[in-house]
């Protein structure tokens, strides 16, 4: 069953949350310990992220530099089949544009075909670190839509030589992408946004995952836009829960949103991280409790440093 599937036959509002791969070096037990805390809201799903590579100049013997590229979190993959295989829970990788060539993408999706993991989430993704704008690397892509044109052909039974595959797969590839109430920060208008995700749909994709907000407003007004365009596919809001005291900062600047002045007023009084997670949770739960109310499908939550208080959150509103 897909995502779409599992989230529109939901009897309530289905619970579902992203989680990262562990730091290089790192095991996977911390991710254990967050879908133990968390399974008891019965997940429908669980996102994988990916992340690109990036460039690391490292100092010689000599003195001089190397430079290298580095990937902090490997290990998408391996992660997903991990925790299908422990907890028989749906889960969904991130493919990206970013950092990857379209023949790496094709191995990723040989080896998930191997596994019988069919579901993914599409992104363009981040620019590296290192440049003042988005490139694509050699032999990728630019956009997420032309993410989906290979796996359309790859379900079609092509590799990208033109070679066929000599067996045929039991189930096809199916997909969401992102979407952003607040408009994605290079997209020059909302008209525009709205467009290509339109794009995006019309070429295939299931459902739309947001980004992350603050303002509930922003995301009804966002799922209105797009009802108005023809976009009819399910629309799942993104919500996060603010950890710490910095965050007041830190996310809009990262993630290009606002954030309404009745959180940040009450984000300033706080003198710890603890007072902090305390306004995130309140906050967050009437999100979650509003976003019900609103009739959304499901809610995905961002679970980075917020097991503990997602925790709390659900068992406010599910």
């Amino acid at each position: 069953m897909s995502v779409k599937d599992l989230i529109v036959n939901s009897k309530k509002t289905a619970f579902s949350f992203e989680i990262l791969p562990p730091l290089k070096g790192n095991g996977i037990e911390e991710i254990y310990n967050t879908i133990d805390e968390l399974r008891e809201f019965d997940p429908k799903y669980i996102d994988i992220t990916t992340h690109r590579s990036q460039l690391v100049y490292r100092t010689l013997e000599n003195g001089l530099y190397q430079c290298e590229r580095v990937r902090q979190r490997p290990g998408t993959v391996a992660v997903a089949a991990a925790i299908k295989n422990k907890y028989n829970i749906d889960v969904v990788p991130h493919i990206l544009c970013s950092g990857f060539s379209k023949w790496e993408t094709e191995y990723v999706l040989i080896d998930l075909d191997f596994l019988g993991i069919y579901d993914l989430l599409l992104l363009r993704g981040d620019k590296a670190k290192h440049v003042n704008a988005y490139m694509p690397d050699a032999e990728g892509y630019s956009h997420a839509i032309e993410l989906q044109e290979q796996i359309k052909r790859y379900n079609e039974g092509f590799f990208l030589d033109g070679s066929q595959k000599k067996h045929k797969s039991t189930h096809l590839f199916t997909y969401g992408v992102a979407g952003y109430p607040e408009k994605h920060d290079e997209a020059p208008n909302v008209a525009s946004d709205i467009y290509w995700l339109k794009k995006k749909i019309e070429n295939g994709a299931d459902y739309i995952v947001t980004q992350m907000f603050f303002d509930n407003k922003k995301f009804f007004d966002f799922v209105e836009r797009c009802r108005q365009e023809g976009i009819n596919v399910p629309i799942v809001p993104g919500l996060k829960p603010i950890t710490k005291m910095n965050q007041l900062t830190s996310l809009p600047k990262t993630f290009h949103l606002d954030m309404p002045e009745e959180l940040a007023a009450e984000l300033r009084k706080c003198k710890t991280d603890e007072e902090a997670r305390h306004v995130g949770v309140e906050w967050c739960t009437m999100q979650s409790k509003e976003l019900m109310a609103g009739g959304v499908p499901c809610i995905h939550f961002y679970s980075m440093s917020s097991a503990k208080s997602i925790k709390t959150i659900a068992k406010n509103v599910y």
